[in-house]
């Protein structure tokens, strides 16, 4: 089976799995306990949703499990805020790559600090690696394409390598003393795990004419030319420490229909062989259109290393003071510049925009809960801002022009639309399909998760 057959299958097994999601959800997968309230808008009590993960990929197999996230709105007077959230998640593909997640949020735990902490175990066989600096980096979507000849055919895993994250942080947030502008500090540590893709594992149960090649991926040529050092090819253990400022005037913060989130944090690192900063500044802002109905939406952002030298797996790790989602890799995919394929733009310094509008078409009650359907047409962009320094010396004269180019990086563009489902405006499916403007950055993506993008 070709990737682009198999990209086919996945693509309309997941349009399936949308409305799948929803009726589920709405139907089978929520339990509230809560008191009865006078004021039947405002919810009180326990509340949770629950929602299937399903989805297949020829090569990592189907993925299976379950999600959840659970609320606590105590006697109602915060609402549509939470004392507490716990979110949980565990999924796998059946070739044993998955998510392992448990994550908590609030702002009364501990009296006037906002406390977010994350428990991961995150192993993934097939993770993207394109290389660095955008478009300098060469993309060649026919050596993945298996009804290639052998002469072109590399393998559909040649743009692919295995990491696992162990990782546990903990982020808090307080105020300065004026008014929207908080303090924000965290600690993490992550074991990362790098290596190449077990090709062998993947190959199982695989009939002979569909196994994968075991030949040289992208990532294994970089350190047999030397642009991946030893000390950086296997990964690293990182204590990291971080140390922001935080404005924030959001009149609701899982979908704001106004005010401003800006936020500006150093991120230090150190392992046994590195030891760097990455700066990163983030601003977020929404206007409303429609009172309760339709905003504008846009985020720009950079992020940089600003001192030391970072391994280059940790290039792609995207900083905040908040993270809700399991991982930000890179720019490209979910969570950064969708319809780009992931972790297509790695650089020492990035820039990134994300414009959408926000229509919430329909407000209802069902099952004693408090729904809204939205749709988001969606324009994103993306390009390296400083580029990483690569020693090229040990790539053979003869093919360096069929990987690397030194002028060709610009603005990375895509567009597209997505469609929200929200229960008492915290637990939101999310439903995108994004279109990169050049090729160059892939096919069409689709995605499925939780929570709006910011």
């Amino acid at each position: 089976m070709s990737i682009f057959e198999s990209q086919k299958i996945y693509i309309l097994m997941n349009l399936k799995n949308i409305f799948l999601l929803i009726v589920l959800t709405v139907i089978a997968a929520n339990i509230t306990a809560q008191d009865e309230t006078a004021d039947k808008d405002i919810k009180t009590g326990w509340n949770f949703g629950l929602l299937p993960v399903v989805s297949y990929n020829s090569d990592l197999g189907f993925q299976y499990g379950v999600l959840t996230n659970v609320y606590n709105y105590g006697d109602g007077k915060v609402f549509p805020k939470y004392y507490h959230s716990i979110y949980a998640e565990v999924s796998r593909y059946t070739k044993g790559s998955g998510i392992y997640r448990l994550f908590y949020d609030s702002e009364y735990l501990i009296p006037g600090i906002r406390l977010t902490a994350d428990l991961s175990y995150l192993p993934d066989q097939a993770l993207d690696f394109f290389g660095f600096n955008g478009y300098n980096a060469i993309y060649n979507e026919t050596w993945r394409d298996d009804t290639q000849p052998d002469s072109i055919y590399k393998s559909r895993m040649y743009y692919k390598h295995q990491r696992n994250i162990l990782r546990f942080k903990a982020d808090f947030q307080g105020g300065t003393g004026l008014k929207n502008l908080n303090w924000a500090v965290g600690y993490e540590f992550m074991n990362v795990d790098i290596g190449s893709v077990p090709i062998d594992k993947l190959n199982e149960g695989k009939d002979e004419s569909d196994m994968l090649p075991n030949v040289n991926g992208l990532y294994d040529d970089y350190i047999d030319w030397g642009i991946i050092d030893a000390n950086e090819a296997d990964g690293g253990m990182h204590n990291s420490l971080k140390l922001g400022l935080v404005y924030d005037t959001r009149d609701n913060e899982p979908c704001p229909m106004s005010g401003i989130w800006t936020e500006l944090v150093l991120f230090n690192s150190f392992s046994e062989s590195f030891n760097f900063g990455k700066l990163a500044f983030t601003h977020r802002q929404y206007f409303t259109l429609i009172p309760k109905n339709v905003s504008l939406a846009y985020c720009l952002g950079y992020q940089g290393i600003v001192y030391g030298e970072a391994p280059f797996y940790m290039l792609p790790y995207m900083v905040y003071s908040y993270m809700p989602s399991s991982t930000i890799d890179g720019l490209g995919g979910s969570k950064s510049v969708r319809g780009m394929i992931r972790n297509r733009l790695v650089a020492k310094g990035v820039a990134y925009g994300n414009f959408e509008i926000r229509w919430k078409l329909v407000r209802f009650n069902f099952i004693n809960q408090k729904w809204y359907l939205a749709i988001n047409p969606f324009f994103d962009v993306g390009r390296t801002v400083q580029k990483s320094e690569l020693d090229l010396s040990g790539v053979p004269d003869s093919i360096r022009q069929d990987y690397f180019r030194t002028s060709d990086e610009t603005f990375h563009f895509t567009y597209g639309a997505g469609l929200h489902i929200a229960m008492n405006e915290n637990f939101v499916i999310a439903a995108e399909l994004g279109f990169p403007a050049d090729k160059r950055d892939g096919g069409m993506g689709i995605y499925i998760g939780m929570n709006w993008l910011f």
